[in-house]
């Protein structure tokens, strides 16, 4: 069963409180590299997004947490129906967050598009779905648009979250505020980083570097 519930979106630091949460004993977390790893849960998260009833605890069998992508996307209904687990909003400048994001996350998924292994093309179709298409509205490049939603969520969020079960958090605060708020000691070691964006083209494929190589560059 699901206790702690990340509530933001992909690149407000949601790796690092990935990592961080299974340091402090809520692991294994489920991210958006779950789906990859349990193809078989494809079908459940697509019938979610067509507003078909799901078994979530079934989904989320054997996890303890889940953050980012797709969770973020159902954020009413998981809140809901895990009605003990406590929220994790990672918070970040929007202006920043949207840099970020389009550099990593919407690139990304554009190249997955033209990945030449038919495969692979069809497998990140589900994340071009669920993030490109049903998150914004095929408006990602519009940054004023992309921003609105971006904010528009976290105010969702907060709204409907029960202020008691819901942590506003920026990973640049460390451990202490966390770990108050999940009620666990602060570990003796430094608080996760994860730097997606740097790492991006290093470990894409040859085929994605050509393609990024080619684009324009953008301002």
């Amino acid at each position: 069963m699901l206790q702690i519930i990340g509530a933001g979106f992909g690149r407000t630091g949601t790796h690092s409180l990935a990592l961080a949460l299974e340091k402090l004993g809520f692991g294994p977390c489920y991210t958006i590299h779950s789906v990859s790893r349990n193809p078989e849960h494809r079908s459940l998260w697509k019938d979610a997004m067509h507003g078909k009833q799901v078994d979530w605890d079934s989904l989320f069998t054997g996890f303890r947490s889940a953050v980012d992508w797709p969770t973020v996307a159902f954020i009413p209904e998981l809140v809901g129906y895990f009605s003990s687990a406590k929220v994790v909003l990672t918070l970040r400048d929007p202006d920043a967050w949207y840099e970020s994001a389009s550099a990593t996350i919407f690139t990304g998924l554009e190249l997955t598009a033209q990945n030449p292994d038919p495969v692979r093309r069809e497998g990140g179709g589900f994340n071009r779905r669920l993030i490109l298409e049903r998150t914004f509205g095929n408006r990602h490049r519009d940054k004023t648009h992309a921003i609105h939603v971006f904010q528009e969520h976290n105010e969702n969020v907060v709204r409907m979250t029960p202020q008691d079960r819901l942590l506003q958090f920026n990973v640049t605060e460390g451990w202490q505020p966390l770990c108050q708020f999940l009620d666990k000691p602060v570990p003796d070691e430094p608080f996760p980083k994860s730097n997606m964006r740097d790492d991006f083209l290093a470990s894409a494929p040859e085929w994605a570097k050509e393609i990024t190589r080619s684009r324009p560059a953008t301002s």
